[in-house]
């Protein structure tokens, strides 16, 4: 029974040619990379040069959201990651991935591939990732519901991913609703965006709620677990980002008693939620530095960092132009400075982790399949001959695959008879 981040990986088996299945925690490098980007463009001031390194960074951003997926698809392990207690719980990220990435397309990508076109795009991601985004909110609590089995003290931070996602469609499909059919159509999207608000922000205070008990009744969160923790800000800057954009977007929709209900709901309930996400990025933060102190391995839940900064950043920036508040402006620089920051440090430990995987792979490949009988062939190539050593012994080998509470594969070596 894996029952907490902390339990041992569930030991699976495999042929050892089988390679380690991409994890969904890692579309989470698409959706900071994406919040970078996106971010830039909602600075209450513009910087030289800002805009068009957003549009470079969304480029990667989108780049990266094809290769990931076309690997996870290609792989099928969604069941093998939905009935993991703790690989379940980062589901909620490629959704998440697709929106950011369409939202993308609609604030940056319309001088490169034309207004018509980033729309058509930003449609097609948003309700890819809202309907995903949906099916993962209902589906993965109700797994843990139902199936898995969970220690008391098994609550963390990933645990707020399923639910993120219909926050982050309400968020970006305020962007849409200028564009949808005036009308009913155009009244429903409002109305949908407002229901998912509330169904992403009441169930984030709930895990939030669960996440703070875990913290305060056991020990405090260690290794990679711990950037998890930072997801909690991000849920709520997130809340307040849509808030905002929902308020701007209302008065095209609703008639003027409502509309400016919602722009009164925005900045009071804005300020009162983004104020919690300060004290919780001040908890994550402290966290982070204790941690550090003892050793912070890297993972994939380094992402964790990017993405609740980001969203802390869309909330400042909300908050400062509802307001016109310069100390909101000046919060929103900052944050923005510090993002970029964590987002190269980031970035960089992940492409030197995969440069380092790839080599591992390479070098585990030859080792397995030597080449012998390699006589030239008189062209001057080598044939190379399949299987292993003429005189290697037959042996039974086994490979142990399971899930850590970093929500990334972990690999063991072969086991051969003559080895143990």
């Amino acid at each position: 029974m894996n029952s907490s981040p902390s339990a041992p990986p569930t030991a699976l088996t495999a042929h050892r040619t089988t390679r380690p299945p991409l994890g969904p925690s890692w579309f989470a490098a698409v959706m900071g990379t994406g919040i970078v980007a996106n971010a830039a463009v909602t600075l209450p001031w513009t910087f030289p040069g800002l805009r068009t390194g957003a549009m470079v960074v969304w480029l990667g951003a989108a780049l990266l959201l094809v290769l990931l997926a076309a690997g996870y698809l290609r792989q099928r392990a969604l069941r093998l990651h939905a009935g993991d207690p703790v690989m379940a719980q980062f589901l909620g990220a490629p959704p998440v991935a697709l929106l950011t990435v369409g939202a993308g397309a609609l604030l940056l990508g319309r001088p490169l591939i034309g207004n018509e076109a980033a729309l058509g795009v930003d449609w097609v991601l948003w309700s890819l990732g809202t309907v995903l985004g949906l099916v993962t909110a209902c589906t993965v609590p109700y797994l843990m519901v139902t199936r898995h089995r969970f220690a008391p003290d098994a609550a963390f931070g990933g645990w707020l991913m399923p639910v993120v996602p219909p926050m982050v469609s309400a968020a970006t499909g305020a962007l849409l609703i200028p564009h949808a059919p005036a009308g009913q159509l155009r009244l429903a999207l409002l109305l949908a965006c407002y229901a998912m608000l509330g169904l992403g922000l009441i169930a984030a205070l709930l895990v939030i709620a669960l996440i703070y008990g875990r913290l305060i009744h056991h020990e405090a969160p260690s290794g990679a677990v711990v950037p998890t923790v930072w997801i909690g800000a991000g849920a709520l800057g997130q809340a307040v980002a849509a808030l905002g954009a929902l308020a701007a977007a209302a008065p095209s929709v609703l008639p003027a008693p409502y509309a400016q209900g919602t722009v009164v709901f925005a900045l009071l309930g804005g300020l009162g939620v983004w104020g919690f996400a300060m004290l919780w990025l001040t908890l994550a933060a402290g966290l982070t530095v204790r941690t550090i102190r003892t050793g912070l391995p890297f993972a994939a839940t380094w992402w964790s960092f990017i993405f609740p900064v980001g969203a802390c950043v869309t909330a400042g920036n909300s908050l400062a132009a509802q307001t016109g508040s310069v100390a909101f402006k000046w919060i929103a620089v900052a944050s923005y400075g510090l993002l970029v920051l964590a987002w190269i440090v980031v970035a960089g430990r992940s492409a030197l982790h995969a440069a380092e995987h790839l080599c591992h792979r390479v070098v585990a490949g030859r080792a397995r399949h030597p080449a012998v009988g390699t006589a030239p062939r008189g062209d001057g190539t080598t044939p190379v001959t399949e299987g292993v050593d003429a005189g290697a012994r037959p042996a039974t080998e086994a490979r142990r695959t399971g899930l850590d509470p970093t929500a990334e594969v972990v690999v063991a070596a072969a086991l051969a008879a003559d080895e143990r």
